[in-house]
């Protein structure tokens, strides 16, 4: 038996997010699908980050046991060869077989695109979201900076959320315009249901005078999902990379 690390790349829209569910469509359900036919039994993943509803990714990490006499790096094209165009894997090969990518510790990038234009632009209506409204970068990337460090994030945080604890960290944030796109740029060690499209939606408050940078502060010590913005659109969200640690520092 070896176990095998997946680089997961999608498309979200079509999916009820990463999570299996019972008789809807899931990127995990599809995995499941695709590796039980390869291996000729059931098989499950363990996934690193449950992506919501419509959320895209450019590398999220499964993991699976594995009893084939195959060489883990020429599993990711016999995968490819089973899963729908919109689910690649992008890369396999062999870990120790107690690794499990929800208990190590890891770095998380998320990305959220705007489009802040007069008009939408159809060829990334799937991959950002669009608002017309003006929106200032340079106010919203200030606000960003009051979110650095650990903090209680329950603000930030769906109220169906499950976690016993809001408190999480971020490592870096930072908002940029080129043109008339917007980028948010989120790392942590972790996050909340909802967390960076919420941060995401108060950020755009930001950006369109509603509330100045400082207010971040406030909204953050209310511990209170009330006091801050909306939560944005899931098609501008996608998980850009997961950077597991292991106990020497290096990349697993």
């Amino acid at each position: 038996m070896k176990r095998i690390l997946l680089q997961v790349a999608y498309d979200g829209t079509g999916y009820h997010g990463f999570a299996f569910q019972e008789n809807i469509l899931t990127i995990e359900g599809e995995l499941n699908s695709a590796i039980s036919d390869l291996e000729g039994r059931q098989v499950e993943v363990i996934g690193a980050s449950r992506t919501d509803a419509g959320v895209h990714a450019k590398k999220n990490i499964a993991v699976y046991d594995s009893f084939m006499n195959i060489e883990p790096e020429k599993v990711s094209g016999a995968l490819n060869a089973r899963l729908p165009d919109d689910i690649r894997i992008r890369g396999s090969y062999a870990v120790r077989e107690d690794f499990h990518p929800r208990k190590c510790d890891c770095i998380k990038t998320y990305v959220y695109t705007i489009i802040n234009d007069r008009y939408d632009i159809p060829t990334r209506s799937r991959y950002a979201s669009f608002v017309p409204v003006p929106l200032d970068a340079a106010k919203m990337d200030e606000a960003a900076r009051y979110l650095l460090g650990e903090h209680d994030f329950k603000s930030f945080c769906s109220v169906h959320t499950q976690a016993e604890s809001t408190v999480r960290t971020i490592t870096d944030i930072g908002v940029s315009r080129r043109e008339n796109e917007i980028e948010i740029r989120v790392c942590g060690t972790g996050f909340l249901y909802n967390m960076v499209r919420i941060i995401a939606g108060t950020l755009m408050d930001a950006g369109r005078g509603r509330i100045g940078p400082g207010d971040i502060k406030t909204i953050l010590e209310a511990a209170d999902r009330t006091k801050a913005g909306p939560t944005a659109k899931p098609q501008g969200l996608c998980l850009e990379d997961i950077v597991f640690l292991d106990e020497t520092g290096g990349s697993v």
